[in-house]
C-alpha cells in the first residue's frame, strides 16, 4: 500500500508473528531483489487500541510514527473511526471518503525554529526552487533526523522533498508534511486553524495545525496483496 507514493509492505501480525522483522524489512524493502518499499509495517494486536503499527525502513532501523504509513493500517482495519497504538503514541484516524483518512497526530514537539517532532524529529529549511536541489548532500551531517526542503508557493500552499532517515529521498512523508507546516507557520507563511496544501513528489497532503494538536489528511491506495513464505520469516 502507499500514501501519496509513500510505500510500505504491510503484513498483518494479528494471528501471525514475524521473527526477524529487521531483517525482513531490509530483504523485503529491497526493490531489485525483493517486493520493494520504503520499509516493512506490521500489525499486531493491542491492548489499549483497536490495533498496534510498528514501522521499520527499508535499512532496518525502526521509527515511531509513519503519518503514511498509518492511514493505511486504518484503510486495512476496515472502521470509519479507529485507533492506532504507535511508539509516539495512540493516535486517532476518522476515514473522510473510500480512500481518504484523517489522523490526529498530536501536539507538535518545538525543538526550534526548523528543528519540530511529530512523533520523528524533523529538520526544515526553506528554498527558492527545491526541484534543483542534491537533496542527498545536503542532508548529509543530518543522517539521524528527516530533512524537510520547502519552497512556499503561496499563502497557506508549500511544496516538499524529503530525505527520510533510514529510506533516502521518499515521494512523501506524513509527520514531515505536518513539521513543515508548523515551521512555515512560525515563519509567517501559513495561517494556524486551517488547511493548508503541501505537495509532494508523490500527490498532495492537507495539514491544519492549531495549539492543540496536528491534523493530517491524505490517501491510502492498496496496490496488491500476496503471501510470503521464507523459513526465515
Amino acid at each position: 500500500m502507499h500514501g501519496c507514493g509513500n510505500d510500505y509492505i504491510y503484513i498483518d501480525c494479528r494471528n501471525q508473528t514475524v521473527k526477524n522483522p529487521k531483517e525482513s524489512a531490509i530483504r523485503l524493502s529491497n526493490r531489485h531483489i525483493g517486493i520493494g518499499s520504503d520499509g516493512l509495517v506490521l500489525i499486531l494486536p493491542s491492548s489499549v487500541a483497536d490495533a498496534q503499527m510498528r514501522m521499520f525502513n527499508a535499512d532496518g532501523s525502526e521509527g515511531n510514527m509513519c503519518g503514511n504509513a498509518i492511514r493505511c493500517v486504518a484503510k486495512l482495519l476496515d472502521k470509519d473511526k479507529c485507533t492506532i497504538e504507535t511508539k509516539s503514541g495512540i493516535k486517532k484516524v476518522v476515514r473522510v471518503d473510500t480512500d481518504m483518512f484523517q489522523v490526529d497526530m498530536g501536539k507538535a514537539k518545538i525543538i526550534s525554529d526548523k528543528e519540530i517532532c511529530m512523533g520523528n524529529p524533523h529538520y526544515v529549511k526553506f528554498h527558492d526552487d527545491i526541484d534543483s536541489l542534491d537533496i542527498k548532500t545536503l542532508s548529509k551531517g543530518r543522517q539521524d533526523i528527516n530533512n524537510e526542503f520547502i519552497q512556499v508557493i503561496d499563502r497557506n500552499h508549500l511544496k516538499m522533498r524529503v530525505w527520510e532517515r533510514g529510506s533516502g529521498e521518499t515521494l512523501a512523508c506524513g509527520t514531515g508534511a505536518c513539521a513543515a507546516v508548523v515551521v512555515a507557520t512560525i515563519a509567517g507563511y501559513c495561517d494556524k486553524g486551517v488547511d493548508v496544501r503541501v505537495d509532494l513528489l508523490g500527490g498532495r497532503l492537507t495539514i491544519n495545525y492549531t495549539d492543540e494538536t496536528v491534523y493530517m489528511t491524505g490517501n491510502a491506495i492498496e496496490v496488491f496483496k500476496g503471501e510470503i513464505n521464507h523459513e526465515n520469516q
